[in-house]
């Protein structure tokens, strides 16, 4: 047993329900970030690599270096990317997940062939791992904030042309201050109108006014991160109205500095102020936090009851883009886990 999983046994025991147990949808996290630390040394050493610790960078750029040794370790045979998915999916069902939406960009692996294959090899691993597993699998297409605005706008008609087939929602990734949210108002209003979610990340580095724009330019109704809206009272008023849907990560918001200290995060703050807030895990493989360890800290650091975890999961399932029966089912099960 590693040292996590005894942390993770042992708070859960000390605390009484089990948040394992709780029936939670897993919205923030990116494909390639969610490897597994071993299998990031294996690969990279079958390749005649040293893969970098995935825990030892001090600056981003050492924690970008991270994430391009986790694209190369699985940019040499299809199998290797149908194997971090397949053990994504496992991961989440370990800690309870009833359904996992991953960011990704399959046009990253086009030397594999045309990008519809690539999307099929990776909708396909999550899907047969999912129905062994028990966890429902889909897709939130990628749109970098360091791309054009025009590339913007042809990923999302690719997202629109398979969001029958398991693309779910557009994403906004990268540095906030690289590039304003209008500037992708196309692309986000042409997902939109195919009746894709708009799940941008915001909020996170840059402050409530970036949380602000993605919402009035991009239309987004669930917001990766989006933690910093809790220094304008104004926006989370709007943000409670509308019924905007954050998709927070203690672990990543500490280790990266948005929050001096895990005790002093804003999480119970947006939640008093009514706005609805998944848990997510972001970047397992660099932050080295599981999805039962985003509860546990929500409960032991935060002091949140378990109604407010159950209804931290409840959004987590409600605001996702699971099928009903999906929904219907968890909802059921975090109201059976309420009565143990």
């Amino acid at each position: 047993m590693t040292t996590q999983e005894h942390s993770t046994t042992a708070g859960a025991a000390a605390s009484g329900r089990d948040p394992r147990t709780l029936p939670k949808a897993e919205l923030h996290l990116h494909l390639l970030a969610a490897m597994r630390p071993a299998t990031l040394a294996e690969l990279a050493a079958e390749a005649g690599r040293t893969a970098p610790d995935p825990r030892g960078f001090t600056t981003f750029t050492e924690f970008q270096q991270v994430f391009h040794a986790a694209y190369e370790a699985t940019s040499a045979r299809p199998d290797d990317l149908r194997r971090v998915v397949t053990e994504l999916v496992e991961d989440t069902a370990a800690d309870g997940g009833v359904w996992v939406q991953p960011h990704f960009d399959p046009h990253s692996y086009e030397h594999f062939g045309p990008v519809e294959h690539v999307l099929d090899l990776v909708l396909d691993a999550g899907r047969q791992a999912g129905a062994r597993c028990g966890v429902g699998f889909g897709l939130t297409l990628a749109v970098s904030r360091h791309g054009s605005p025009e590339d913007a706008v042809r990923l999302a008609r690719f997202a629109v042309r398979h969001a029958g087939r398991g693309i779910h929602a557009l994403g906004l990734t990268g540095d906030e201050k690289a590039c304003a949210a209008e500037s992708f108002a196309e692309a986000f209003a042409v997902a939109r109108e195919a009746g894709l979610t708009s799940a941008p990340h915001a909020g996170e580095l840059c402050g409530p006014e970036s949380v602000r724009a993605v919402v009035e330019h991009l239309g987004a109704t669930r917001i990766a991160h989006g933690v910093r809206a809790a220094e304008d009272p104004a926006l989370l008023e709007l943000l409670a109205e509308r019924g905007v849907s954050m998709d927070v990560c203690l672990t990543s918001n500490r280790v990266l500095g948005v929050v001096p200290d895990l005790a002093r995060h804003p999480l119970p703050q947006l939640l008093a102020a009514g706005v609805r807030c998944s848990l997510g895990t972001d970047d397992p493989l660099m932050f080295g936090s599981s999805l039962t360890d985003e509860y546990l800290i929500a409960r032991d650091t935060l002091g949140l009851t378990d109604r407010q975890l159950a209804e931290i999961a409840r959004a987590s399932v409600e605001t996702s883009d699971a099928p009903a029966d999906v929904i219907a089912a968890a909802v059921a099960g975090i109201d059976d886990w309420l009565l143990l």
